[in-house]
């Protein structure tokens, strides 16, 4: 193992959010008044009338996510119950889904009801999408290989949408099961290059699968915007400090990964249906029972594999001054098992109204 090196990537959030009825929770169209009683915060449009999303500026510290997000999420919920409309920070809704949304009408996003159909009609989905900066898109892709291992304990750590349809799904995160539907989905291919990865993205693209290369939809990709890589897994998350937290997470991944790249270090590729199957299960259960622990290929206790994650990145957190935020991360998590059972215990002792305070009290929290 080569000597560790201070280096810290620079990183962004991107948060999605829910706009539902406060009396109902049934999703309800308000993001024309939420924009613009917002002009002054990073509030835009997403696929429908009944989200929102927001982004980070570019940071190099926790602290400058957590004020950006915890300023949005203040400011957007207050301006949401004006509307009589709570923000939700969660992955689906838990009632109203079966109700055709209101595509938001820009050319991109009709031309992707059109293309998609059916699939997007009642497409409610809402993430937490983390941006670490990389040197070069060779690079990205190469630290797709490398940490592919541990991607299904980032879905497990982030599983945020239990319910679905008025009910008990028996997922901590039915929203990564219901993404699996696009063309192109899952955990990547290995790559040889960035080169190869483009030709495939243009290959989907030339055969009428995607409309544009913006549209692929792997849990991890390259931007085409930044130079970034964009992980999607995430669901949208109840507290702005687990949103945070996880993407500093994601970060120390990426700093090692790109520091055994630099040294030439091999390391085993993961084969691609035993990750499917593992992602299955960690969507299936969070982190409340097992996950797949990647050094063993076995079943093992959720805690017991998030230990070996927070042992594999100590190093890379220790040195970008984020190993105590992880940490207290870590065990909110333990004490609650995880967001999606919270939201599950919530939904079983008071139904709708519930959820939507547990909604509400998130965007409270402090770090």
């Amino acid at each position: 193992m080569t000597a560790r090196t201070q280096y810290a990537p620079r990183f962004g959030v991107e948060e999605e959010f829910l706009l539902l009825d406060q009396a109902t929770g049934l999703p309800r169209d308000g993001a024309d008044e939420l924009v613009r009683a917002l002009p002054d915060l990073r509030c835009d449009y997403e696929y429908f009338h009944s989200q929102i999303e927001t982004a980070t500026p570019v940071c190099t510290a926790a602290n400058e996510a957590l004020e950006s997000l915890t300023t949005f999420r203040t400011r957007a919920a207050a301006a949401a119950a004006q509307h009589g409309l709570v923000l939700a920070g969660t992955g689906l809704p838990p009632v109203g889904g079966s109700q055709p949304g209101r595509v938001v009408a820009n050319d991109r996003y009709l031309n992707i009801d059109r293309t998609m159909r059916g699939m997007v009609t009642r497409y409610y989905s809402t993430g937490t999408h983390v941006h670490v900066e990389v040197p070069s898109r060779d690079a990205g892709v190469d630290v797709f290989a490398r940490i592919a291992a541990w991607s299904p304990v980032l879905v497990a750590l982030t599983a945020n949408s239990p319910v679905w349809l008025s009910g008990d799904t028996g997922y901590a995160s039915w929203r990564y099961m219901s993404v699996q539907q696009w063309p192109s989905s899952g955990y990547p291919p290995h790559f040889a290059s960035a080169n190869e990865y483009e030709q495939v993205v243009q290959s989907l693209v030339r055969a009428g699968a995607l409309i544009d290369p913006a549209l692929v939809n792997w849990s991890i990709r390259l931007s085409d915007k930044y130079p970034t890589i964009e992980l999607r897994t995430a669901d949208s998350q109840l507290e702005a400090r687990d949103a945070v937290a996880f993407a500093l997470i994601l970060r120390a991944l990426v700093a090692r990964a790109l520091r055994e790249r630099d040294a030439a270090e091999p390391f085993e590729r993961a084969q691609a249906d035993v990750l499917r199957g593992a992602h299955w299960l960690a969507a299936r259960n969070g982190i409340a029972t097992e996950l797949v622990h990647p050094h063993v290929g076995e079943a093992r206790p959720a805690f017991e594999v998030i230990s070996a994650l927070l042992d594999y990145v100590s190093g890379e957190l220790d040195d970008a001054g984020d190993l105590a935020t992880v940490e207290r991360f870590l065990a909110r998590r333990r004490a609650t098992l995880g967001p999606a059972e919270l939201q599950r215990a919530t939904w079983a002792a008071g139904g709708t109204q519930a959820l939507l305070e547990l909604y509400r009290a998130g965007h409270t929290a402090t770090a």
